[in-house]
């Protein structure tokens, strides 16, 4: 009962009260609402900035999964087959590291590192003999939204490669002994053994990853603000902005909507794809 009171009063409420908001156009701190039905809706679809930042949250998505799922999965396989066991602690311990800092000290280090004049990278990339190379990377449109979703791969790969670690270590290692007496190579029993095995964890870190990506909000808020321009906007930023810079709470709360909308569909749609999710 008090998990259940917990769930319907800081969750479902909440959610609830949202949606209800969605269908009202008012400001923050008054207490007058004006229902305007699916105005808020209607304007969403229409707003050339919505269907910027969803695109950027796509593709910040797809560059999550690839990185913090499928090259994740690999480094884990990769510590716990192929190093030695000293080596593959110290493996671990370097790329968690960065999941123990926190994301705004994560994005105020990366805004020093991609600095236009004195930023690390430019540096880096003058010492080597590649000036020609150096970029405003934060301030231009083309590579802002790329420099932001590096930074997040940056932190949480080394969380994702934890998780499958953990989840590899509970094989069996009898599997892995047939296979080789069998005559399977590393590759063979990776494919075979190692990838059917971490099915249910590579459900939850696809789960966490994309859900993650459509409502990241530090990085692009600290990095960039969502722009120069709307570049790097996402759903989230907008949101923020939309509620209260602009103070169009019953906009801000459609979008939030969206938000729940698009995360609920991709985690049930990844459900039913896997056919897993038990554990």
């Amino acid at each position: 009962m008090p998990a259940l009171i917990f769930l319907g009063v800081f969750i479902l409420y909440p959610l609830a009260a949202n949606v209800g908001f969605s269908f009202s156009e008012f400001t923050l701190g008054s207490a007058e609402k004006t229902f305007v039905g699916l105005d808020n809706y209607r304007q969403l679809i229409a707003d050339p900035i919505v269907w910027t930042a969803l695109t950027n949250n796509v593709l910040y998505a797809l560059v999550s999964v690839l990185f913090q799922v499928f090259i994740a999965h690999i480094l884990a396989a990769t510590v716990l087959v192929v190093l030695p066991s000293r080596l593959a602690v110290a493996a671990r311990s370097f790329f968690f590291l960065p999941v123990l800092l926190s994301m705004t000290v994560v994005a105020i280090l990366f805004t020093f590192i991609f600095d236009a004049s004195d930023g690390l990278l430019n540096g880096l990339l003058q010492a080597v003999g590649l000036g020609q190379l150096a970029h405003p990377w934060l301030g231009d449109t083309t590579t802002a939204i790329f420099a932001v979703i590096s930074v997040s791969q940056w932190q949480s790969i080394g969380y994702t490669m934890l998780l499958f670690i953990v989840s590899m270590q509970n094989i069996p290692t009898e599997l892995y002994e047939a296979a080789a007496l069998d005559g399977a190579k590393l590759l063979r029993q990776y494919v075979s053994i190692t990838l059917p095995q971490t099915r249910e964890m590579i459900f939850v870190v696809m789960v966490l990853t994309v859900s993650g990506a459509f409502t990241v909000f530090a990085e692009p808020y600290i990095l960039t603000g969502g722009g120069p321009g709307n570049a790097s906007q996402v759903l989230a930023t907008y949101m923020y902005r939309v509620g209260f810079f602009q103070n169009e709470m019953g906009y801000a709360s459609a979008l939030a909507t969206l938000i729940f909308v698009i995360t609920l569909v991709l985690s049930v749609a990844q459900a039913t794809l896997f056919r897993t999710g038990k554990e």
